[in-house]
């Protein structure tokens, strides 16, 4: 959630017109993330938070905004899209697709405490369960394709070791089998900058446009391995145990899951590891981005493969 794409007050004030929102009152860029431009918007009737899409195609946008439109309705705790006079979420500003979303209360968190990990867990567990009444279907944009392009474009940047550790994760992953775990609606990206609290209250997930179909544990991995570890990259047991236990108490693991858990922790590991050594290596210019520490999720994937 960086700003890429540059908001006067003029520009936003014309695009609102299409709404029923009120008159605008202020414009202000996020900072937090690295993918889509973001401001919040304050109205005579409310907060809104306003995207850009930097990335994707239009075409490829509906997916996302039913998603959120069905999670809200099911009562999940996610950004609710607001629709124009017409009906229609999905507009361009300054030739980007763009679209406007309630504002949820609260701010996300540095240090997450033992209640807000099984809050997060616990709420992740019912957006899975409310994701499979959700027929629409996208697939993974960092899946399996993605971590082979991306990888020959980052390992010349490499060290001999970190070469090694990334060709052999990457030939690991090639031969699991996760088709008999099961999938479903996952967010994809449930990192700490994405969940907003208000003390120990979740306010909600945000930032869902990694979310697709997939393994439903895999989503749980890519949380516990955001939520419940040390600086090091090891895991906080304390923190860990009560996160799977708050999760498994609204939606149990299947054994399948059980038996590729590990493995699902390394994939995890693995996927921000390569985004974060691709966005370091090839930063793209935007008024307010910062590139986070890749060697963060190597030591991650590191300490997964030895099962700590």
């Amino acid at each position: 959630m960086s700003v890429f794409t540059t908001l006067s007050l003029e520009d936003v004030r014309d695009w609102l017109t299409q709404f029923n929102i009120g008159a605008l009152q202020s414009l202000k860029g996020i900072a937090a993330g690295i993918t889509n431009t973001n401001y919040f918007v304050d109205t005579t009737s409310s907060r809104y938070v306003l995207t850009i899409f930097e990335k994707n195609d239009f075409d490829e946008l509906p997916y996302f905004v039913n998603l959120m439109t069905h999670l809200a309705q099911h009562g999940v705790p996610c950004p609710a899209p607001i629709m124009d006079k017409q009906g229609i979420a999905l507009h361009r500003l300054k030739g980007k697709p763009a679209l406007i979303v309630s504002c949820l209360q609260g701010r996300d968190i540095s240090a997450p405490n033992i209640a807000q990990c099984q809050a997060v867990a616990a709420t992740l567990a019912s957006m899975h369960l409310a994701g499979l009444n959700f027929h629409q279907q996208s697939h993974n944009q960092r899946g399996q394709g993605w971590r082979i392009i991306t990888a020959q474009q980052v390992l010349p940047k490499l060290g001999v070791e970190q070469q090694a550790l990334l060709q052999e994760e990457l030939d690991y992953q090639h031969g699991l089998d996760l088709t008999d775990l099961p999938h479903g609606v996952i967010h994809g990206d449930l990192f700490r900058d994405n969940v907003l609290f208000d003390g120990d209250q979740l306010g909600g997930f945000i930032d869902f446009y990694y979310a697709c179909h997939d393994v439903l544990a895999y989503d749980v991995a890519i949380a516990v391995n955001e939520w419940c570890v040390h600086e090091d990259g090891r895991f906080d047991l304390e923190k860990r145990d009560a996160f799977l236990n708050a999760y498994q108490a609204v939606r149990p693991f299947e054994a399948t899951e059980q038996q590729q858990w590990q493995a699902l922790l390394r994939r995890a590991a693995l996927r921000f590891w390569l985004s974060r050594l691709y966005d370091f290596h090839f930063p793209v210019a935007g008024e307010l981005t910062h590139a986070k520490d890749p060697q963060h999720f190597e030591h991650i994937l590191q300490h997964r493969k030895q099962g700590i």
